[in-house]
């Protein structure tokens, strides 16, 4: 079994933190408002793909410029 150290809040946890977020908060948005709340989970997910195949993440760069953030493996 695979277990990441959660021993800090690092760069790609915390997008990982912030995502799950977007996409528990759009759900929610959904249910109470309107079911095109869901593009916003949507979009969450395209998000997550185009950084896990690219390496690019635009709230990865905002938390990296804003809060200082370090990635877990700094080359």
């Amino acid at each position: 079994m695979y277990l990441l150290k959660t021993d800090s809040w690092y760069l790609e946890r915390t997008v990982f933190l912030v995502a799950g977020f977007v996409v528990l908060l759009s759900l929610a948005l959904s249910v109470l408002f309107s079911p095109y709340w869901l593009l916003l989970a949507a979009f969450a997910g395209v998000n997550l793909m185009v950084f896990a195949v690219t390496g690019f993440c635009v709230m990865a760069n905002m938390l990296k410029k804003f809060f200082g953030l370090k990635p877990r493996l700094e080359r």
